[in-house]
């Protein structure tokens, strides 16, 4: 059985706390690794080394921190097919969806080099008489970011990048599930060059979590999970005088209108709510066709598509289009909510409840399901099933549709299919969600622009990645300079005022 480690001053550092949590292969259903649990005191001790190690690294020229970032690209780049093949061993994913999963990290390291340019202040020359007045971006110190299962790779690269870019140190709290791939980056990154102390991981469970929230030493959180754990993060962050931003859960809603291509729209909904085995916080789970012509030409192109997935473990190739879900507790969960569908009235029309896989019987996987007729009181319509479940909903109207997406309590992503330019549009213009795709099934923005949802999909005025991420990780000092041509006498006690 292995133990894995954490990672603190640049050495792998085997737990003390006597608290493990079993890692799973979720394909056979079999614990592989068990990782430790860190406690307060050894949650604290990686901050010390972060808290020792920050001011020098802040202190050097952002170019020289931009070229560890371009490092660590080429280093990505070279194990890639290592970091895919650990990433799906412990998460589930196929081979080619755990590539992307580091690729939408690594292009957020790209993003990072150009630090020295966005790390640029501002500069007022002859504010007043004699006086010139800048201002500075400076590092916070030590940040820690709490990340999920579901995206190992990337959403840790989302936050440590640009917050070590900038100047800080960073703990990383990677999920407990797949902790692997966190560990493989840290290494990655001081191959690149990064100081021993700056990038750490330390693996846990809510006791890691409360003693990050409660460190007087750490500035900044960012977390990505479900939303009731994101308002607690949150809240309890922010009260302890914190900048924190959480990212929760989603319930993304598609709206085909009738004119859409509707062989288009199919191949959507069947990569969007069944790729990675629904386990996206941006996955499409909604389908909303406007009229009950629409919803039966959609079904009768969509129906053989999710009959037709292959579903299995990455070991079976790359043509699988989904693996396992991540534990037994998520894949039971699936099937309660699946089940209170039926029972509450939904068409089962694609059923994947006796799905089963020779010689992976104690898998956790999941069959692709379909349902029609499903309405907004239900739960699978009204909670987050992280699972390859796609719900079918029927509006009469483009203005039901709207509603139906704006009125849930979720606005992290959201789509339209139409040829129409103005409904686009006005879709675009109108709807309450953070990220929209037109004709697009999974928006997810690049990395230059910011990733971020709305209502409670988000708490926190700025976004992930982009422009947002390089001001949360600083803040902002604004320096008044005067350097008086002769001596004078006397003070001045009235607040100064520009001439």
């Amino acid at each position: 059985m292995q133990e894995l480690t954490h990672y603190i001053n640049g050495a792998h550092v085997k737990g003390t706390s006597g608290r493990f949590a079993d890692v799973y292969n979720p394909a056979t259903g079999e614990v592989q690794a068990k990782v430790p649990l860190a406690s307060v005191d050894e949650m604290d001790q990686a901050v010390q080394v972060a808290a020792a190690a920050q001011p020098a690294w802040a202190a050097m020229n952002p170019q020289r921190r931009a070229r560890v970032m371009m490092k660590f690209v080429d280093l990505l780049n070279r194990d890639m097919d290592k970091l895919a093949e650990a990433l799906s061993r412990e998460h589930g994913k196929t081979l080619p969806d755990a590539a992307g999963d580091v690729q939408r990290g690594l292009e957020v390291v790209e993003y990072c080099i150009g630090a020295p340019e966005l790390l640029k202040g501002d500069y007022t020359d002859s504010a007043g008489p004699g006086i010139d007045m800048y201002s500075m971006k400076q590092a916070l110190g030590v940040t820690a970011g709490i990340t999920p299962f579901n995206f190992p790779a990337m959403i840790p690269m989302w936050m440590f990048a640009p917050a070590i870019v900038c100047g800080n140190a960073f703990i990383l709290k990677p999920s407990e599930r797949d902790p692997s791939v966190p560990l493989m980056l840290a290494e990655l990154m001081e191959e690149a060059g990064l100081p021993k102390g700056i990038l750490q991981v330390v693996n846990g469970d809510k006791e890691a979590v409360d003693a990050i929230l409660h460190h007087d030493v750490i500035q900044s959180v960012g977390f990505v999970g479900s939303t009731p754990i994101a308002e607690y993060i949150y809240s309890t962050g922010c009260a302890n005088g914190k900048r924190v931003q959480c990212f929760g859960g989603a319930k993304n809603h598609m709206i085909i209108m009738p004119d859409a291509d509707m062989n288009q729209a199919a191949d959507a909904l069947v990569g969007a709510g069944f790729g990675a085995a629904g386990e996206r916080c941006m996955a499409i789970s909604v389908a909303v066709a406007v009229g009950d012509d629409t919803a039966d030409r959609l079904l009768e192109k969509l129906v053989p598509k999710v009959e037709a997935l292959k579903v299995g473990p990455y070991t079976s190739g790359k043509d699988v289009d989904y693996g396992p879900v991540v534990t037994a507790a998520a894949k039971a969960n699936i099937e309660r909510l699946v089940q209170t569908g039926i029972d509450q009235g939904a068409k089962l029309v694609v059923d994947g409840r006796d799905f089963k896989l020779q010689g992976y019987e104690d898998g956790f996987f999941v069959g692709p399901h379909l349902f029609d007729g499903v309405t907004t009181d239900m739960d699978i319509y009204k909670h987050e099933i992280f699972g390859p479940v796609l719900s079918t909903v029927r509006a009469e109207t483009y203005e039901d549709a709207l509603k139906m997406a704006m009125d849930h309590e979720y606005g992290n992503g959201t789509a339209i299919y139409t040829r129409d330019g103005d409904t686009a549009r006005d879709f675009a213009n109108r709807i309450n969600i953070g990220m929209v795709g037109i004709n697009v099934p999974i928006p997810v923005p690049l990395a230059y622009h910011t990733f971020g949802g709305w209502k409670k999909s988000m708490f926190g005025d700025l976004n992930q990645h982009g422009p947002d991420a390089f001001k949360f990780y600083t803040r902002t000092k604004t320096v008044t300079s005067r350097w008086p041509s002769g001596i004078k006498e006397g003070g001045e006690f009235s607040i100064p005022v520009m001439e």
